[in-house]
């Protein structure tokens, strides 16, 4: 079994393409920004093999709607998140969150009630600050991005994407990652989701992370580039009752850089095991 998006959901931002494999306890993967639920691609085969996993494209990521009209902001994705709780059926699924994945997740927690059996942060957005200078630059002039020609579109989101890995990963994976962004939709797309960061959408949820109501695990990539350990470790901070590892020698995106390492330490945690 691969990575698919064999099914379509309509959510309050529009259309969501999703997919699930696998047989047992429930399983849902949260992908970050600018990614897709591509990027789980290389764990879900072995997940599926214990969980009934669940993954979707964001509003105005992947192949989902990216409709020039709706907002995609981390409020919205925490509401869908929440919808797509309810389309599924869900009942304290276990949850798996990368990058933005982590503001939607804990919104859609500790604002919208959606219970939990366990939740691994790995690499998240949480807590402020976050966003780099070029991230702020491209927010204020968004009108002068959308109109670079294709070519410059295409190496711009490249070397965006590459920015944020340290270790080899498969040319056609960041071809995959690349892709949804070079369509007209996408195009636009890409660019609003600058527009559209702002740091309130988690400084609403910081002051709650001592009521989280699940076991958490925080992950990081030692050597990320986007989001720096220390980031981490003051999340860590903020939900003590988390246990924390490092990944060495990894950067933000743990799932395809170091996948394997990535299920070892995801194993024991979402199995409910003593990890000492």
């Amino acid at each position: 079994m691969t990575w698919n998006l064999g099914e379509t959901f309509e959510t309050s931002a529009g259309c969501v393409a999703a997919g699930r494999f696998g047989e047992g306890p429930n399983l849902v993967l949260a992908h970050g920004w600018p990614w897709s639920s591509f990027s789980w691609h290389r764990v879900i085969p072995e997940l599926a093999k214990h969980y009934r996993v669940h993954w979707y494209d964001m509003p105005g990521y992947g192949r989902s709607d990216k409709k020039p009209e709706e907002r995609t902001a981390l409020d919205v994705q925490g509401r869908v998140f929440a919808e797509m709780f309810a389309l599924w059926s869900l009942d304290r699924p276990k949850v798996v969150a990368h990058d933005f994945g982590g503001a939607t997740t804990l919104r859609a927690h500790l604002l919208h009630g959606c219970e939990f059996d366990r939740c691994v942060l790995m690499n998240v957005v949480a807590m402020r600050p976050w966003g780099s200078e070029f991230f702020d630059h491209v927010g204020r002039h968004v009108d002068a991005f959308l109109g670079l020609p294709p070519h410059i579109h295409k190496a711009v989101v490249e070397a965006y994407i590459q920015g944020a890995i340290v270790n080899d990963i498969e040319r056609e994976d960041i071809a995959a990652l690349v892709a949804p962004w070079l369509t007209d939709d996408g195009r636009s797309s890409f660019y609003r989701q600058f527009a559209q960061a702002d740091e309130r959408y988690t400084a609403e949820v910081e002051p709650l992370f001592g009521k989280i109501r699940c076991p958490v695990k925080i992950i990081w990539g030692e050597d990320d580039p986007w989001i720096p350990l220390a980031r981490g470790k003051a999340l860590h901070e903020l939900i003590p009752q988390a246990s924390f590892e490092v990944l060495p020698g990894v950067g933000h995106l743990p799932q395809l850089e170091a996948p394997d390492r990535v299920l070892e330490r995801l194993s024991k945690f979402l199995a409910g095991q003593s990890e000492g």
